[in-house]
């Protein structure tokens, strides 16, 4: 894309989804002809969180355009976690269900990482369960957490290098940045890079953010990295999205993420959209990991 300080290429998720899931159903087929059944990937969804709501149902979604079968159990925020944990076990039991999710976040009553260590390792598909990021860590064969999968297979898809590059995570959660650091630092392409991992507490984050060739954010803050923040020609990630209030749009907001897109992109040589970026690739890393439990 072009603007009037610079030309730089939109890193789209959707495309590079799209393309990710034309293979995936593909591998459908002979799974189906072997199983005698679809890939099944169910999702344990626990009150009304409308963005939780709105993320299960992409899921459902991504599901059907592949081919797989998708279930989805909702319970009421109100439910006990011994009974949550019942509903896990249920899962883990069921031949049926190849692996499956439980949405965070969940009601403040219920321990959620009870909840995830009482998930088998088997079809933990979301990677969170301590075996699955212990086999990440290891390089061993598992299911590597959605978000971190998809941006390397978002970068992989648009040939991104990496070897070699300084790579700085904004961020330090064991979903996005803790994982997205050990992927990026790994002998593999996408890999080979030099990280830092910068969080909130860094001292003078911009000295930091400004020496990374690829700059992946996920922080939580709405357009917290600006354009001082970055050097020319970085590749950027920004893995954050919110809803902001906007009595100019139709809908009376609109959707930004941790960067801000307007005047960081001229600076860059690739970046992400927000939305149409990282989000779909999550969901598509989610699919292959449900892919990956049927083997």
């Amino acid at each position: 894309m072009k603007t009037a300080t610079g030309t730089f290429l939109l890193l789209d998720g959707k495309a590079a989804s799209e393309a990710l899931r034309e293979e995936i159903a593909h591998s459908t087929i002979g799974v189906k002809e072997k199983l005698g059944r679809a890939p099944h990937l169910a999702a344990v969804l626990v009150g009304e969180d409308g963005a939780s709501k709105t993320y299960v149902a992409s899921k459902v979604k991504a599901c059907e355009s592949v081919g797989f079968r998708s279930s989805l159990v909702k319970r009421p925020a109100e439910i006990t976690e011994a009974e949550l944990l019942e509903v896990v076990q249920q899962l883990n039991a069921d031949p049926e269900v190849d692996g499956f999710i439980v949405q965070l976040p969940l009601p403040k009553h219920i321990n959620e990482q009870r909840i995830t260590l009482a998930i088998h390792p088997e079809k933990d598909v979301d990677g969170f369960h301590p075996v699955s990021l212990g086999r990440m860590v290891l390089g061993l064969p598992g299911y590597l957490p959605a978000t971190p999968n998809g941006i390397v297979e978002l970068l992989r898809y648009y040939g991104v290098a990496t070897s070699g590059k300084h790579c700085v995570v904004v961020g330090r959660s064991h979903i996005v940045g803790s994982p997205m650091s050990i992927l990026m630092s790994r002998n593999t392409e996408p890999g080979n890079c030099t990280v830092t991992l910068a969080h909130s507490r860094t001292a003078d984050l911009p000295s930091i953010t400004r020496q990374a060739d690829i700059l992946i954010v996920a922080i939580g803050k709405p357009g917290f990295i600006t354009a001082d923040m970055v050097k020319e020609g970085a590749v950027v990630v920004d893995v954050g999205i919110h809803r902001i209030s906007d009595a100019t749009r139709s809908k009376g907001y609109r959707i930004v993420g941790d960067v801000d897109f307007t005047s960081v992109a001229p600076k860059c040589s690739a970046i992400t959209p927000v939305p149409g970026g990282v989000g779909p690739m999550t969901v598509t890393s989610l699919l292959l990991n449900t892919l990956k439990a049927t083997r």
